[in-house]
């Protein structure tokens, strides 16, 4: 199975790419995600979509709009509470995660293959077969 991010932006305007997303395949909605991090002293978050994997090809996309929405937790803002709505719509829970900021990784790749290993270890990503 691959399983591979796709980064659509940092969640201005793209996140209502990642809200069609959601609508337009809500029969292979697996996870929501919001992913919490500190970045030159701000508290910020990713926002990512988890899809179950296609049939055939077992390709499994994770949708992602990456460190640019204020931590709701901090800073209650319309982005995140967009994404929450979406989420009840579909009775979905928005699973929350500390992770390490992208900024500390040499390559972008290198913080996707950090965060594919932590929701693995989480049980949100299957493991390699």
């Amino acid at each position: 199975m691959i399983q591979r991010f796709i980064e659509l932006g940092e969640g201005y305007s793209d996140l209502y790419e990642l809200l069609e997303l959601i609508n337009a395949n809500q029969h292979r909605l697996q996870h929501l995600l919001a992913l919490h991090t500190k970045l030159d002293g701000r508290e910020l978050t990713s926002l990512v979509v988890i899809l179950k994997p296609t049939d055939p090809g077992k390709f499994q996309p994770l949708y992602v709009c990456r460190e640019g929405i204020p931590n709701p937790n901090y800073s209650p803002n319309k982005r995140y509470e967009l994404f929450a709505q979406t989420a009840a719509v579909y009775n979905k829970q928005i699973h929350e995660l500390s992770v390490k900021p992208s900024s500390i990784f040499y390559e972008k790749e290198l913080y996707f293959q950090y965060l594919i290993g932590i929701l693995r270890l989480n049980h949100y990503l299957l493991p390699l077969q």
